[in-house]
C-alpha cells in the first residue's frame, strides 16, 4: 500500500463540509428510518460504502423499492426506484434547508410519501433540517478523500469481520455518529445502558446495546476530538480493559472511553493493513479476554477469497 491508497484527511481542512455532509446523510437516513421496519440494534438505518460513495439497500414503499446513493465521484445524490424512475440532486455548496426541501420535492415527483423527524440526531444544539441555513459548505475534493479513506477502512474491517463466526454486524456507516463500524457480540445480554446520548432517545440506545459487544470502526473526528481515527470499545467495559498492553501508536483515550489508533499513523505506516488489523485484533482481545468470551467457539481464521471456510 502507498499513501495514495490512504489519502491525507485532516479534520480541520474540511470541518465545515464534514458537518454539512453529516446532516445531508441524516436526511436520507431518516427517510430510510421512516419507511423501514425496525431491525435489531438499528441495523435497518445505516448507509454502506459503495464504489462511488455511500448508499442504501432497497427501501420499500408499497410494492415498489427506492434506493439512494451519495455519488461522490459525480457529486450528486442519485435516487432511483423499481418503477424505473431516477432523479439526481447536485452535491454542491447549499444549505441543509435547501437540500432537504429539494430532496422532499424530488420524492414527491417519484410519488413517495414520507415524513421525518427533522431534528438531527447525536448533535449538540440541533437545528431543524428545513430551517438550517447555517451549514452550507461542500468541498467535493475533500469529500472524495474521505470516501477513499472509507473504501480502505471498509475493506480491512470486512476482512477482520471474516474471522468471527458468532453474531456480528455488517460493516455499515451510521449517519448519526458519522462513523463506519463493525460489531462483534459475545452472545450474552448486557446491563441496561444508561442512555444520555445527545439527540437520541434512550430507548434507541438501550436497544442498540442490549447485548455485550466489542465494536470497532473509523471516525473522521469532531470538535471535541478533532482528529480522524480508528476506534474500538466494549460495552459493558470489563475490568482491566483499558489497561490492556496495546502496541503503540494505539492507546486508550480516557476522554472517549475507547481505544484509539490515529488515522495519520495508519496512513503513513509501512504496512497500513497490518497495523490496523493488529489494532482491531488486540482491542477485541482486550474485550473478549477480560470479559471471558467463548473465543474458541466464536472465532475462526480470516477469510480467503474463493476458499470455503474450513471447519474446526
Amino acid at each position: 500500500m502507498t499513501t495514495i491508497d490512504w489519502p491525507e484527511l485532516s479534520y480541520a481542512s474540511w470541518r465545515d463540509t464534514l458537518v454539512t455532509l453529516q446532516l445531508w446523510t441524516q436526511v436520507v437516513g431518516k427517510i430510510r428510518l421512516s419507511l423501514t421496519p425496525w431491525l435489531n440494534h438499528s441495523w435497518q438505518v445505516p448507509l454502506y460504502v459503495t464504489a462511488h460513495g455511500l448508499g442504501t439497500t432497497p427501501i420499500y414503499y408499497g410494492s415498489d423499492a427506492l434506493e439512494f446513493e451519495f455519488d461522490f465521484l459525480r457529486s450528486q445524490l442519485r435516487v432511483r426506484s423499481s418503477a424505473d424512475q431516477e432523479r439526481t440532486l447536485p452535491l454542491e455548496a447549499q444549505s441543509v434547508a435547501d437540500f432537504y426541501i429539494r430532496l422532499m420535492q424530488l420524492l414527491r415527483e417519484l410519488n413517495v410519501k414520507v415524513s421525518i423527524n427533522e431534528l438531527p440526531c447525536e448533535l449538540l444544539q440541533p437545528i431543524r433540517f428545513s430551517q438550517d441555513r447555517v451549514h452550507a459548505s461542500y468541498d467535493a475534493e475533500a469529500v472524495r478523500r474521505f470516501w477513499r479513506v472509507l473504501l480502505q477502512a471498509d475493506r480491512v474491517l470486512k476482512l477482520f469481520r471474516s474471522g468471527f463466526i458468532g453474531k456480528a454486524s455488517p460493516v455499515h456507516f451510521f449517519w448519526g455518529s458519522f462513523d463506519l463500524a463493525v460489531t462483534r457480540f459475545s452472545g450474552r445480554r448486557a446491563p441496561l445502558h444508561p442512555g444520555g446520548v445527545p439527540g437520541l432517545r434512550d430507548e434507541v440506545t438501550r436497544e442498540a446495546y442490549s447485548h455485550e459487544v466489542s465494536s470497532a470502526g473509523f471516525w473522521p473526528g469532531n470538535e471535541a476530538y478533532p482528529h480522524a481515527a480508528f476506534y474500538s470499545y466494549a460495552y459493558p467495559e470489563p475490568a482491566h480493559y483499558r489497561d490492556y498492553a496495546l502496541a503503540p501508536p494505539g492507546r486508550y483515550e480516557d476522554s472517549l472511553h475507547e481505544f484509539i489508533l490515529p488515522y495519520e499513523a495508519v496512513r503513513t505506516a509501512s504496512d497500513p493493513d497490518a497495523l490496523l488489523l493488529n489494532f482491531l485484533a488486540g482491542t477485541y482481545a482486550a474485550a473478549a479476554d477480560n470479559a471471558h468470551w467463548d473465543r474458541q467457539g466464536l472465532e475462526c481464521p480470516l477469510g480467503v477469497p474463493g476458499r470455503v471456510r474450513p471447519l474446526g
